[in-house]
């Protein structure tokens, strides 16, 4: 371990008390996608404190600081934290204002970048680094209330639902070579990534004509039968989605009537539709809208689908080696075990951190430190020196290492980088994913 590596380590020792109370104050204040107002300003006055040039408004609520941005032109790095949470009310930290829960560790994520910007402006560590860190917080990266999005489509707000998505067709990386991104796991540290499904959105809302629901009934139109049979058809499709492909299917109905006594005349229903690749995600999507329309079709009710694009397929990735590095030299001394990614594993999750994949390189990394599964009711941080204190040393480490000595490391990732997109047919095929349905 060499001086600037072990005085990262050192500054992040030293200030852990402190990046731990900013972890737990972010846990029991969790917003929810678009509406992190409160955790993006806790990011932009804790980067402010550090003496960083800070910019927000970002996608409504995304943060940049920016960390030797006279080096910008020969490599700029961005280390990523997800600012949004999920909606679990029953979670015993649940933000009772917001009824969100960091369930999915993102949390954790914020904790390791603010963590990493202490250790990164320590001036004998910020001459080390040959080019700009941008310690980029963003918002939205569950893909949840899909409506209240689409209403933010609707008011000029945003265009896609997804974070990363908004940010990249804004152009809020278009001054980011590669980033460095991490998520809450099952092992210590794991280094690297599998694939994973990608995904479209789709609102389903039928209309039908109220009623005395005793007393006149064959006078209305009832639009939850027509939801009903809508599910049962699409239900139907699943012995035709191939193995292969990872479909999933998975819709709630957010609203079903209105009163018990009233023939049901708005029935709304959101559902993401997930596969593994772009060919797979059509074909559920076209048999989605064919199924939901049936059910409108029998019980003679109207209806609108309307579907957005979501994220595209997660790409798999090969332990980065300064990443690597940042992972043995973090858990240096403990027990902590540090594991390559096996890159032939599938998940049927989502993270708009695959968008972002198609256009420059992403390097991810996860630590553990928690019980239960992701999104679930008993998620809960059990070791915050793994969860919070390693994420950021990873963090500021895998800074160190890809800019060090001229950015050598950091060029070779870009220069080795294929892209599937540029931004620009990126947007053409996000836009192409948008319609509507009557």
């Amino acid at each position: 371990m060499d001086a600037t590596e072990s005085r990262i380590i050192e500054q992040i020792d030293r200030h852990r008390d402190e990046i731990i109370a900013f972890a737990r104050d972010i846990y029991t204040h969790a917003e929810l996608g678009y509406k992190e107002f409160r955790t993006s300003q806790k990011a932009k006055e804790f980067l402010e404190k550090l003496g960083l040039k800070v910019e927000d408004g970002f996608a409504i609520t995304g943060v940049k600081g920016y960390l030797n941005p006279e080096k910008k032109g020969n490599t700029s790095l961005a280390l990523i934290g997800e600012l949004d949470a999920l909606r679990i009310p029953e979670h015993k930290y649940v933000n009772p204002e917001t009824q969100a829960a960091h369930c999915c560790g993102h949390h954790a994520q914020l904790a390791g970048i603010i963590g990493a910007a202490i250790a990164l402006t320590d001036p004998e560590i910020a001459k080390t680094l040959d080019g700009q860190v941008v310690f980029f917080a963003v918002p939205a990266e569950e893909y949840g209330e899909i409506e209240y999005k689409n209403q933010l489509k609707e008011q000029g707000k945003i265009v896609y639902g997804g974070g990363k998505c908004e940010l990249i067709r804004e152009g809020a990386f278009d001054d980011i070579d590669l980033s460095v991104a991490h998520h809450t796991g099952d092992e210590d540290v794991l280094v690297g990534s599998g694939t994973g499904n990608g995904f479209v959105s789709k609102i389903i809302r039928y209309k039908g004509k109220a009623a005395h629901a005793a007393g006149a009934p064959h006078l209305g139109v009832n639009a939850l039968n027509a939801a009903t049979l809508g599910l049962s058809a699409l239900a139907f499709q699943r012995e035709t989605f191939q193995d292969k492909d990872s479909v999933r299917v998975h819709p709630i109905i957010t609203k079903g009537g209105n009163l018990v006594n009233v023939v049901p005349d708005e029935v709304v229903i959101e559902t993401l539709v997930r596969a593994a690749n772009i060919d797979a995600i059509v074909d559920a999507d076209e048999k989605t809208s064919r199924a939901f329309t049936a059910g409108a079709y029998a019980i003679g009710s109207d209806y609108e689908i309307t579907t957005l694009p979501g994220y595209l397929p997660n790409l798999a990735e090969e332990a980065n080696p300064a990443v690597l590095a940042a992972a043995e030299a973090a858990t240096a001394g403990t027990s902590y075990k540090v594991t390559k990614a096996d890159t032939g594993l599938h998940s049927g999750g989502s993270t708009d951190v695959g968008d972002l994949k198609h256009i420059q390189p992403v390097l991810t990394f996860n630590t553990g430190g928690k019980v239960s599964g992701l999104h679930s009711v008993d998620f809960d941080i059990v070791d915050e020196e793994l969860a919070y204190i390693t994420t950021a040393k990873i963090f500021a480490l895998s800074a160190y290492h890809l800019l060090k000595d001229g950015a050598a490391a950091a060029k070779k990732t870009v220069a080795d980088y294929q892209p599937i997109y540029t931004k620009e047919e990126y947007v053409k095929f996000m836009d192409s994913m948008n319609r509507v349905e009557k």
